[in-house]
């Protein structure tokens, strides 16, 4: 079972983005679960996601306290001491940024994705939302799921700008800085 745990703030696309990669692992006929947890509903409001994938049906019903991947679309919300407390070595982090590697270091034993996803969709006019962005790197960064998964869910869940999310998602998988983890 592979447990994903997503950071984000009310308004960047946070549920939805769990949502759609549930989909296209669903897709992939993988098993998704898919929940949430936020407080107020505003905009800047912290936001939780978190989805569980396995090839067989999954039975656990409750929240995830130490996933294997996490995703930041957001970077003022990682805590590298909860990182590095929750992780396992050599797990999986996708952070939606436009800082270098060494902004990263304490997170340097993990494998680290780093993708400037608000840079994308600015360039491509779609607004706030890095949610398609962010799928899009995290396909390669995981190396476990095929963009066009995600690309079908995207054109199945996305209300507006669809070929422009297609296009974020792309530009998010050939956009991915991959850093290997320090042995």
């Amino acid at each position: 079972m592979n447990e994903i745990k997503f950071y984000g703030r009310g308004g960047q696309g946070v549920v939805m983005a769990s949502q759609m990669l549930g989909s296209a692992f669903f897709k992939a006929g993988m098993y998704p679960q898919c929940y949430s947890m936020f407080g107020g509903e505003r905009r800047g409001a912290p936001v939780l996601s978190y989805l569980r994938v396995d090839k067989e049906k999954i039975l656990l019903k409750c929240e995830i306290k130490r996933p294997d991947e996490l995703i930041y679309f957001d970077p003022s919300q990682i805590n590298l001491e909860e990182v590095q407390r929750l992780m396992p070595h050599g797990g999986r982090i996708l952070v939606n940024t436009n800082q270098s590697k060494g902004t990263f270091k304490g997170l340097l034993r993990f494998t680290l994705g780093l993708i400037d996803a608000q840079g994308i969709v600015d360039r491509l006019g779609i607004g706030p939302m890095i949610n398609t962005t962010v799928l899009g790197a995290y396909c390669r960064l995981a190396g476990s799921l095929a963009i066009d998964h995600v690309v079908d869910a995207i054109r199945e869940m996305v209300p507006e700008k669809i070929e422009a999310n297609v296009e974020a998602a792309r530009q998010g998988y050939s956009g991915l800085t991959l850093i290997p983890m320090e042995t």
